[in-house]
């Protein structure tokens, strides 16, 4: 079994690529209008509309409603990163931070209201 991705629900499928884009620095893949994935060196974030599990019917995952997921990404230089940043986050939970266990994070939420985190490991 490999690990494919992490799929986010949303009704701004253009909103979103555009966030994580500027997020990661990578071009997401659209290989139809309703789906896009972001390619980072370990992982995929898939972003689909609501059509992507509408076969689900009543059990489908609804845009927006997250509330126990942190999307998470590894960086060089947090404090560097969140400065290239920060003019396009709308909401700042934690600015650059040394958590207790010694990673340095900043979180923030994207545009349906998802945790992001951005950490550097400590040296």
């Amino acid at each position: 079994m490999e690990f494919a991705s992490i799929r986010i629900i949303t009704d701004d499928l253009d909103g979103m690529v555009a966030f994580y884009e500027r997020v990661t620095g990578s071009f997401a893949r659209r290989p139809a209008p309703v789906f896009a994935e972001v390619v980072t060196g370990g992982a995929v974030l898939a972003l689909g509309t609501p059509a992507t599990v509408a076969a689900l019917g009543a059990g489908a995952p609804t845009a927006g409603g997250n509330g126990s997921v942190i999307v998470e990404f590894l960086v060089d230089d947090v404090d560097a990163t969140f400065e290239g940043l920060r003019e396009g986050l709308d909401d700042v939970l934690l600015p650059p931070t040394t958590m207790p266990w010694g990673n340095r994070s900043t979180l923030f939420r994207d545009p349906d209201g998802n945790l992001v985190n951005l950490f550097s490991r400590p040296a």
